[in-house]
């Protein structure tokens, strides 16, 4: 398979599908985690190891009588170095590339690159993790006691009516017993913001303390004068190194071969991680505001009861009231999730019927509870999920 097949398989991870089989169980920046994110860096991880694009990741000039594949391989696995004195120092008259010059000075080593895949790769596990945790702890709660409601409306009217009192039952039945999932749910979330922060310093320091200010260095250094400028990129991920290759001669003594090396990868490295830099800000700033905005949803009742009226645009001041005063924390999280797989108008009827029933009780003129549930076919899945919210 060709580097771009594979990394449109990796692709899929954003598509976004609307499947009816499939329930929505999170939010937009939960899943810029776990799709988009862990997408990128999987993708980022097979462009970097796809020789077929740059040729070979390191290329060594040598003088002496060391065999340049040695001389090659023993840089790659080792290190090399540049001049951190001679970047600023002009092409062509005092230097022969950026960084390098006079060697008896100080020295700034490069080692990450052989390590960049694996690095890319571990931090794409790291931010589906999250996900995985949720889905363990969710067992498919909302698939389930939203099974046949999902998408578009439900079959004609009788069919709508009984499927949204089964649904309606179920919640009765299991009020204030989903603090636990709702516990699972923003525990989540919490591990999404501190997953990209500690990303954000994990790469800063794989980068050798560089990564933090690379994005506002590239910026200034593009709006500088072209005459006056150095490149940052090139600080970070050099393109010319040099390295040192020691050897016993004809007498025993030691000989030093001094190597110049093309580090193409850098090419590609450079702008991997100047992408990097842009999409973690920006994720960690939409994951703070997330949290923030979950911090409301658990404190504030007046948030729960702004999300009603304006997110599912539901009903009147009494019918909003009755659910935010007769509802906890978990029962607004699976009343939350509920709505974001459903049309709106079926929504609509589902908390119509609950209002109904949290003012008057299940005795009123209302369709009877039990036998509308036994008729389900689902009915021993939330029968499972009703006892094991008890225990």
């Amino acid at each position: 398979m060709s580097v771009f097949g594979m990394v449109s398989a990796v692709a899929g991870f954003v598509k976004v599908r609307y499947l009816v089989d499939k329930a929505v169980i999170d939010n937009m920046v939960f899943r810029a985690h776990y799709r988009i994110t862990s997408a990128i860096l999987f993708s980022c991880c097979i462009i970097v190891t796809a020789n077929n694009l740059i040729g070979e990741p390191i290329q060594c000039i040598n003088d002496g009588g060391v065999p340049i594949h040695v001389i090659n391989t023993y840089c790659w696995i080792t290190y090399t170095f540049t001049l951190p004195n001679e970047l600023h120092k002009p092409v062509g008259t005092h230097v022969a590339f950026p960084g390098l010059g006079n060697e008896h000075q100080e020295k700034s080593y490069h080692s990450y690159y052989q390590w960049v895949p694996f690095v890319l790769f571990a931090q794409g596990i790291l931010f589906y993790l999250p996900h995985w945790i949720w889905k363990t702890w969710e067992e498919g709660k909302i698939r389930m006691i939203s099974d046949g409601m999902r998408g578009a409306l439900v079959g004609n009217k009788d069919d709508r009516a009984h499927r949204v009192s089964r649904l309606v039952q179920y919640v009765i039945e299991s009020l204030h017993l989903h603090n636990t999932y709702a516990f699972g749910y923003f525990l989540c979330e919490g591990l999404n913001f501190i997953n990209v922060m500690v990303n954000i310093f994990m790469t800063d320091k794989f980068l050798g303390g560089t990564f933090l200010t690379y994005g506002s260095e590239v910026i200034n250094f593009s709006n500088m004068n072209q005459e006056n400028r150095t490149d940052p990129m090139i600080k970070v991920f050099p393109r010319i190194t040099k390295c040192s290759f020691h050897k016993y001669g004809a007498s025993g003594s030691i000989q030093e071969h001094d190597a110049m090396c093309v580090l193409a990868l850098n090419i590609l490295n450079e702008k991997i991680y100047i992408f990097l830099w842009f999409w973690f800000i920006i994720l960690a700033v939409l994951s703070g505001l997330a949290l923030v905005y979950s911090t409301a949803v658990v404190l504030l009742p007046t948030t729960r009861e702004t999300i009603l009226r304006r997110r599912f645009r539901f009903g009147t001041p009494q019918g909003v009231d009755a659910i935010i005063r007769k509802t906890q924390v978990g029962d607004f999280l699976l009343l939350h999730l509920l709505g974001q797989n459903m049309n709106l108008m079926v929504f609509g009827e589902i908390l119509d019927e609950l209002v109904r029933r949290l003012n008057y009780g299940s005795n009123s003129n209302l369709p009877s509870a039990p036998s509308t549930l036994e008729m389900s076919p689902i009915y021993p899945e939330i029968e499972k999920f009703g006892k094991e919210t008890e225990t």
